[in-house]
């Protein structure tokens, strides 16, 4: 009886949530809303085992979180690419038709594919799990493969349903959306922090991310936090699923979701540009932040036939709109020196508000820009946020600038060594040559300890600069050379730091080869092309013996061309860097060595004992759930043999890796005559490689 009675207040007080807080459409008095919550909670404290995963209850309780712990998304949770004007959407439909090769006849018009537009809402992206219609996990972007889990702060947004308003729910769904906090809740949170003597948030994108960040729901609870939700992923052998976004949006709000209702269905590119002018205006009028559009591919199957670069869906672009602008007065021209040695003028003015923050410090990028600009001073300069995130100058009030202002130009020498500054011809950057030069080397320590190098505990840009000033270290080799005892000397380091730092030093050198190659800080290797190079080359022996003998070679891996191929050639020609690679290797023994290979499961390691290329240039595709190996550490393996995976099945395809629910890529690949293989062929494959 009691169980059935919880049931019944469980389904009767979410829908009327849904309908109030997704719908807009009360269907409850509070005081009867109130009068069944606590019915249900009087149930569920007399017998917990009544407690379901989807009760109202279970939206705010439990202790404060210790901390917030790393998961893997089941998709990835990519960014999108930015277009800043129509032609820029113009530039994206035309590389999309190329993709889909779908170009346009000599004396025709591009053909039309219907598009969805979308408002970008200016809030915190989400990835939703739900398994059997029940939420199960809730995790931030991070960095798009994997982000922290805050499932207990979401289910205190109201807009977000703790189940499914589905009769046949797939077995797991995970939906994306963008949590945001509503202007008007942001003022009121700001002006209850006034009252406390706390100091405001800077703009609500900002409020929503601390807040989610909260350890205790309650908090979270108290901020009234919304939810938009806009896209979602299904198993591939869901046959009820959408076929296209327009049907995406509507399945989610099937589902129980609150959907951005200022949506379009757009024919062609120019209902595009239409929908996206219109709320360029209107947006000022919606009680919640948006800073653009977004324009996705409509066909599902379309977008999965464009795919995805390495960091955005092709399918799919962000139009951003411009952002305001404010005058303000130039104080000064500084200057910054980057671990590359290019010098970067900076201009520091009387602060102003722009877009939700105060901004003081603007870069004016080279010397071109700094002529082009005809910059003087004490002058009255124009500037905005590109991007609404990064300040930039826009122009100069000429008629405002003071009689007799002198012009301001690059100095002739470096601010931080006093060496002469050069500019190469046909290049844009001024640079500082000296190896020796302290802002080179802060910047090449930061580069070394960062998180995607090295990543180092302990050894913050103040720590890098008391080493720098102190002459302790004058090279990245020499960071393995400091000991406890040294370094306890340091103003603010105590023992126990000291001792932490040397021992996150020493864990270091066992960094995947690839990390430590990223953080020598070669230009044009980043972190993905440095990873295609070590699953290449053992060990950076290998790969300047590659670069003597036959650089040639290197243009077979892919994304490596040319100038990155030239910028490895110049790199190691330079007698501080053939210097700094001897120390490393010296000093540290095993760093830039083959004995820093892919950490991953110890089942991955095993296949690992050689670095094979055979299978340079192959392409896989996953699909479904392979019975020991994450799809990551798949992933990790087949590019650490010179393969390369990818999204989408086609004629093109080497091999499909089909583990258990392979759905639609399976069947495609069989139809193509692709060859497919289970987990226990791909290791066999590898260990042949």
């Amino acid at each position: 009886m009691a169980q059935a009675r919880a049931e019944e207040l469980r389904r009767l007080l979410n829908r009327a949530a849904h309908a109030y807080y997704v719908l807009d459409a009360p269907e409850m008095e509070d005081p009867v809303y109130d009068r069944l919550y606590r019915e249900l909670v009087a149930l569920e404290e007399a017998d917990p085992e009544l407690i379901g995963p989807d009760s109202p209850t279970r939206r705010v309780g439990g202790a404060p979180a210790e901390g917030f712990t790393s998961v893997a998304h089941r998709v990835p949770l990519l960014s999108l690419d930015n277009a800043f004007s129509p032609d820029d959407l113009d530039v994206w439909y035309g590389r999309l038709l190329k993709v889909l090769d779908r170009e346009a006849q000599e004396g025709s018009q591009a053909p039309a594919l219907p598009m969805v537009g979308e408002l970008k809402i200016d809030g915190n992206a989400l990835a939703l799990s739900y398994e059997q219609g029940v939420l199960v996990r809730a995790a931030t972007r991070g960095d798009g493969e994997r982000g922290e889990e805050i499932t207990a702060n979401v289910r205190t947004i109201r807009s977000v349903p703790l189940r499914l308003a589905l009769a046949s729910p797939p077995a797991w769904v995970e939906v994306r959306g963008e949590a945001f906090i509503p202007e008007a809740t942001f003022t009121a949170i700001n002006a209850e922090r006034a009252e406390r003597g706390e100091a405001p948030f800077a703009n609500p994108r900002n409020a929503c991310a601390g807040t989610l960040r909260q350890l205790d729901p309650k908090v979270v609870a108290a901020r009234g936090l919304s939810f938009f939700a806009y896209t979602l992923h299904l198993p591939d052998d869901w046959l009820a699923g959408p076929r296209s976004q327009w049907q995406a949006l509507d399945w989610l709000k099937a589902a129980g979701f609150c959907v951005n209702p200022h949506c379009a269905l757009c024919p062609d590119l120019a209902a595009v540009k239409a929908f996206c002018d219109r709320w360029e205006q209107e947006r000022r009028g919606l009680p919640y932040a948006t800073d653009g559009v977004v324009v996705k591919l409509d066909d599902l199957r379309l977008q999965e036939e464009a795919g995805f670069t390495q960091k955005a869906p092709r399918w799919a672009i962000a139009l951003k709109y411009a952002a305001e602008e404010a005058p303000s007065r130039l104080l000064r021209l500084t200057c910054q020196v980057g671990r590359t040695g290019v010098v970067t003028p900076v201009a520091e003015f009387e602060p102003v508000p722009l877009a939700g923050t105060s901004v003081s410090r603007a870069t004016l990028h080279n010397a071109d820009r700094l002529a082009e600009l005809d910059l003087c001073a004490g002058d009255t300069i124009v500037v905005r946020k590109a991007g609404e995130i990064i300040p930039e100058v826009v122009r100069v009030l000429k008629e405002l600038r003071p009689e007799g202002a002198a012009r301001l130009e690059l100095p002739a020498t470096c601010p931080e060594c006093g060496s002469v500054l050069v500019r190469e011809e046909g290049e844009a950057a001024t640079r500082c040559v000296n190896n020796g030069c302290p802002a080179i080397l802060r910047g090449s320590l930061r580069h070394w300890v960062s998180k995607g190098a090295l990543d180092i505990k302990g050894l913050g840009a103040k720590r890098i600069e008391q080493l720098v000033e102190n002459r302790l270290v004058h090279s990245i080799a020499d960071l393995y050379q400091l000991n406890a005892a040294l370094l306890a000397s340091m103003e603010g380091m105590g023992t126990k730091s000291a001792s932490n730092l040397v021992a996150a030093l020493e864990t270091s050198k066992q960094q995947p080869w690839y990390r430590q190659l990223y953080g020598l800080g070669i230009h044009h290797v980043g972190e993905v092309n440095a990873k295609a190079l070590a699953s290449r080359y053992r060990s950076v022996t290998d790969l300047r013996s590659a670069l003597d003998e036959t650089p040639e070679i290197l243009h077979e891996i892919p994304g490596i061309g040319e100038r990155t191929i030239q910028s490895l050639i110049n790199w190691f020609s330079t007698r501080a860097n053939e210097d700094l690679v001897k120390s490393l290797q010296q000093e540290t023994g095993n760093l830039l060595s083959e004995n820093a290979q892919f950490a991953l499961s110890d089942d991955t390691n095993q296949l690992h004992g050689q670095r094979p290329t055979a299978l340079a240039n192959k392409s896989f595709v996953l699909t479904g759930t392979l019975p020991t190996l994450k799809r990551a550490d798949a992933q990790a393996l087949i590019e650490a043999a010179g393969g390369r995976v990818i999204s989408s099945v086609s004629n093109k395809t080497d091999y499909v890796v089909a583990g258990e629910k392979a759905g639609s890529k399976l069947t495609k690949a069989k139809n193509l005559g692709i060859q497919v293989l289970d987990e226990h062929e791909l290791k066999t494959l590898l260990n042949e490689t």
